[in-house]
């Protein structure tokens, strides 16, 4: 089985990395540099970067802010928000991304997935899906939400993962708002519904409160990954710890660094004269 990853967030809005809940009251978390740096030492498997107002404001991203982050750290990095063409991907990359991420645009324009996907592989393109529980007709579903969470599309969550995953979408970030910043753990239903009818990685996210919630994202929601914010940038807990738990609980991690030992010069004895 391959090895589960854990991924720290950055939420970015005018430059600074903010956490909120339910995707409002945002509050301050810090320099999106040195928090980077801060998870790169950690030994954090992947970042997200995602500029959260950009799609909402109608800007593009905040470019320079992106090249530094990709100068501090050396594990992937995917980044998203304001994309909205192929060249908006294509500068991400140049500018030191591994992977871009699209959720608005890819619900405005289905296309640009397979365009982005077309020029960039698929292991690049992401698309960052936003559902939350709403009735209609008098029944409970999955909506698909973009802007930030502040536009319904109409599009229910399963058919939406499967319809990305036929227009060359290599990895999907699952964030479900319900959950988001309220620390209860991810939507586990609604992240195993998804990991299960789709054939490429799903990014859990949204929700975690303590390391037993991104245990429970790998075990019970079907995730390859779990992302967090909150209990990251707030030091609640490290990644560290929360490797060491999924080793306890037999979920295949790369080693956390307390597990890393560095490796001792050979040192051939020498004969006395």
């Amino acid at each position: 089985m391959l090895a589960k990853r854990i991924i720290p967030c950055l939420d970015v809005e005018k430059g600074r990395v903010v956490k909120g809940t339910r995707f409002l009251d945002l509050i301050d978390a810090g320099d999106p540099v040195a928090v980077a740096a801060r998870y790169e030492a950690q030994g954090a498997d992947e970042l997200v970067f995602l500029d959260i107002t950009a799609s909402h404001e109608g800007r593009a991203i905040m470019l320079d802010v992106v090249r530094r982050v990709a100068e501090t750290i050396f594990m992937p990095f995917t980044v998203g928000g304001g994309i909205r063409t192929l060249d908006d991907a294509a500068r991400l990359i140049q500018a030191g991304a591994e992977k871009v991420s699209i959720n608005s645009a890819a619900v405005h324009t289905p296309k640009l997935i397979t365009a982005i996907a077309d020029r960039l592989g698929s292991c690049a393109t992401v698309v960052n899906i936003d559902p939350k529980r709403v009735q209609r007709d008098g029944r409970e579903v999955w909506e698909v939400f973009v802007n930030g969470g502040r536009l319904p599309t109409g599009l229910e969550v399963v058919a939406w993962a499967r319809q990305v995953e036929s227009m060359g979408a290599g990895e999907i970030v699952l964030t479900c708002m319900d959950r988001d910043g309220t620390r209860d753990g991810y939507d586990l239903e609604i992240t195993a519904a998804v990991s299960r009818c789709v054939g490429i990685p799903v990014v859990a996210s949204g929700g975690a409160g303590k390391p037993e919630h991104l245990a429970d994202a790998i075990e019970h929601g079907g995730a390859d990954a779990a992302l967090a914010a909150g209990i990251f940038h707030f030091a609640e807990c490290t990644i560290q710890e929360v490797k060491e738990l999924f080793i306890r609980r037999g979920i295949p991690v790369r080693p956390p660094m307390s597990l890393i030992v560095e490796p001792r010069l050979a040192i051939t004895p020498q004969r006395p004269d």
